[in-house]
């Protein structure tokens, strides 16, 4: 398994992240959807790089160029709903891709040393032997996504499914990598080592769902 974090790198996109972590700059709630996006859109570039490409031809208006493009487009699948701004980046880029939706949270919150995952709302097509993105901005215990792919599991076998996050955590990349038994790797636009008591990363950015659409009850 293979791990990827954007910030290790000089790019535009530690300027994106520090926006989304800025609590004065979180108030406007457009400008976070917007850096989750374009964010998204980095990172769909940067994991295109790992697919397979074969040569077409092309005609021009003055001739015919041999170009490489991607041989199969991704499957992007985001668990809801924090998940939507940053999935809005990566089909823009794969504008070909079919999508897939997840809905798993939290439940049973009120005890803070504890928590169990809910799968709620789920859309999935074929995704035999394909490319997986799994889109979730913050992978904080790990817990959602690996319930979200053994859920996935039980529509087919993909050839390879990418975790693609704003933020993880090392306790949560930690447990992923030790139960996930089939292909991954992992891209994170940066890494944070704490969880505090609520299992909410530190010092992460917040609720990125209630940043980008408001406070749930």
């Amino acid at each position: 398994m293979t791990l990827h974090i954007l910030t290790d790198n000089n790019s535009i996109a530690n300027n994106l992240i520090a926006e989304l972590r800025d609590k004065d700059i979180q108030d406007d709630g457009l400008r976070f959807r917007w850096n989750m996006e374009r964010l998204g859109e980095i990172m769909a570039y940067e994991i295109s790089k790992q697919f397979h490409f074969e040569f077409i031809k092309i005609q021009t208006p003055l001739g015919t160029s041999n170009m490489k493009i991607i041989k199969q487009s991704p499957y992007i699948i985001t668990i809801l709903r924090a998940g939507i701004p940053f999935y809005q980046g990566f089909i823009n880029i794969f504008k070909q891709a079919d999508s897939g939706f997840i809905g798993a949270f939290r439940a049973n919150h009120e005890n803070n040393h504890q928590f169990d995952i809910k799968m709620g709302y789920t859309a999935i097509g074929e995704i035999n032997d394909k490319n997986i993105i799994l889109v979730d901005p913050m992978i904080a215990t790990g817990k959602s996504v690996l319930k979200s792919i053994n859920h996935i599991l039980s529509y087919g076998l993909p050839k390879k499914i990418f975790i693609a996050a704003l933020i993880g955590s090392k306790e949560g990349y930690e447990l992923l990598r030790e139960h996930i038994k089939i292909p991954v790797e992992f891209w994170f636009g940066d890494m944070d080592n704490q969880l505090d008591k609520k299992f909410y990363i530190i010092p992460g950015l917040g609720d990125a769902g209630d940043l980008s659409f408001g406070k749930k009850l």
